[in-house]
């Protein structure tokens, strides 16, 4: 196995994650699993933990069962494809539970172009409490739109 294909699965699964949040957003969390991730538009509830977590855990289980597969059953991609979830996953948390939810009060000064997008785009997304008419967006991918001066 090369290096070069090893690094290419991780990335593309990275990326390919990005659409994968956004699809999952879409047609599942604004879809028939709404019941889980309206707590996350509409805080109702004192507790830290939000219904909407039950979604990192089940990508938590994805990327495990790659590394399961390839310790156990000797598939050598496996290891780069649950690399690239949990580091989109890692990537996610930092992004939207710390940035911009400030869930831990981390990088509240952050005032370049891109942390600027990012919280107008996720900022337009919240402005609608309800399943319907939110838009939705990739997570590290914001519209252009939202690069303002």
């Amino acid at each position: 196995m090369g290096i070069i294909l090893w690094i290419a699965i991780f990335l593309g699964t990275f990326f390919f994650m990005e659409f994968m949040a956004w699809f999952t957003h879409k047609y599942i969390m604004h879809g028939f699993l709404w019941s889980l991730h309206k707590d996350h538009h509409k805080k109702d509830h004192e507790s830290w933990w939000e219904r909407n977590d039950f979604f990192f855990l089940f990508y938590a289980a994805v990327s495990i069962t790659f590394f399961i597969a390839w310790k156990n059953y000797d598939m050598w991609y496996g290891l780069p494809i649950g690399l690239g979830i949990f580091a989109y996953g890692l990537t996610y948390f930092f992004v939207h539970d710390i940035f911009i939810h400030q869930r831990f009060k981390l990088f509240r000064n952050a005032n370049n172009r891109y942390a600027k997008a990012i919280r107008r785009a996720h900022k337009m997304h919240h402005k609608h409490t309800g399943k319907d008419k939110g838009e939705s967006f990739g997570m590290l991918i914001p519209p252009l739109k939202y690069f303002k001066k």
